[in-house]
C-alpha cells in the first residue's frame, strides 16, 4: 500500500499578515522491505523535506506530532520527531531512533505558523 502526502490546508487569520499552514507525511515504511530501521540497530534517522504551498516572508514556528507510530512490541520504545532547517518555503522533519528499538513505519502531522507577504506591504530593494 503506497501512502501519499496529504494535501496542505491553509488559513490566514483576520490579522492579513499571520497565517497557518498544515499537513501530514510519511516520514518512512520499512516494514515490507525489511529496511535498517525495521532490522537495524543503534542510531538511525531518516528526513523529509517538506514544501510549503505558500512561502512565509520569514521562518515560521513549526511544530510536529506523530500521527503514526508502528513499533515493534519486543523493545524499548526511543523516538525522537523533530523539525528542522526551517526555511520560507519550507523545512525538514526528521525522524531518529537508536539503541534496539524495531520501527516499521512513522507518519508525522505538522502545522507551522507565521507572517506572510500582504498585498499591501511595500517591497523596497
Amino acid at each position: 500500500m503506497e501512502e501519499k502526502e496529504k494535501p496542505q490546508m491553509f488559513m490566514r487569520l483576520s490579522g492579513p499578515r499571520t497565517a497557518i499552514s498544515q499537513g501530514d507525511v510519511e516520514v518512512f515504511s520499512e516494514f515490507e522491505e525489511g529496511g535498517e530501521m525495521w532490522t537495524g540497530a543503534g542510531g538511525r534517522e531518516r528526513r523529509i523535506h517538506v514544501t510549503f504551498d505558500n512561502a512565509y516572508s520569514a521562518p515560521p514556528a513549526v511544530f510536529v506530532s506523530p500521527s503514526l507510530m508502528d513499533m515493534h512490541n519486543e523493545g524499548a520504545y526511543r523516538a525522537e520527531l523533530v523539525a528542522e532547517d526551517i526555511t520560507c518555503a519550507g523545512f525538514d522533519v526528521v525522524f531518529r531512533t537508536w539503541s534496539d528499538s524495531r520501527v516499521a513505519r512513522v507518519r508525522a502531522a505538522w502545522m507551522a505558523m507565521g507572517e506572510m507577504a500582504y498585498e499591501d506591504d511595500w517591497n523596497i530593494d
